[in-house]
């Protein structure tokens, strides 16, 4: 469920002839905006990659398509990269205007909404998630907003299970151990927070 950037570059390259062949093609817009989100966020946090993929995330949003999914992606990318998150959060709307079963938008919305500190619609999006798609390699993302959202609630033993959960979903994503590791720590749990710390580092 973590896509590394080296299998990103190969899918941007794909993608890139996409739009060489449509400019106007969302899906393809969508995709390399989150290839280019990969890109920042675990190699190199460069700036011409940032730069991209708002500008391709902005373009899905432009464009007035009706691809809910597309609009999802777009919305992730923005809030990662360009921390917008109205913009964000109003593409995830309007995804889920137009499919209300989109489960790529229950998802990012709900990080969405975590990452912008609004707990409550983060976790009415993750557990609407589950119950649509509940074996969804994006389930991690679901349990990652939910821990979220419990830290910003203070309630972080909730917050440590979460993210727990999300470890377990996708053990090869390192970020997750972060978080688990932070809540324990909240939580006033140290020793059980070191483990975790050292499978973190490793």
């Amino acid at each position: 469920a973590t896509v590394m950037p080296a299998d990103a570059r190969i899918a941007a390259g794909l993608l890139e002839d996409a739009l060489r062949l449509d400019p106007n093609y969302a899906a393809a817009h969508a995709l390399l905006a989150w290839c280019h989100e990969i890109f920042f966020t675990r190699a190199g946090l460069g700036e011409a990659d940032k730069t991209a993929g708002v500008g391709h995330a902005r373009a899905v949003i432009a464009s007035g398509t009706d691809d809910a999914t597309a609009l999802a992606i777009a919305a992730f990318a923005i809030t990662m990269l360009g921390k917008d998150h109205e913009a964000a959060s109003s593409a995830v709307e309007r995804a889920l205007l137009l499919n209300p079963s989109c489960a790529t938008a229950l998802y990012f919305g709900a990080l969405i909404y975590a990452f912008a500190g609004h707990p409550a619609p983060a976790t009415s999006n993750a557990n609407r998630a589950l119950r649509l798609s509940p074996f969804d390699p994006m389930v991690f993302q679901a349990h990652l907003a939910l821990g979220v959202a419990a830290v910003q609630e203070a309630r972080y033993d909730e917050a440590a299970s979460h993210f727990a959960k999300s470890v377990q979903a996708n053990p090869r994503f390192s970020t997750l151990y972060f978080f688990q590791a932070a809540s324990l720590a909240l939580a006033g749990r140290q020793e059980e927070a070191r483990p975790i710390v050292q499978r973190l580092l490793e």
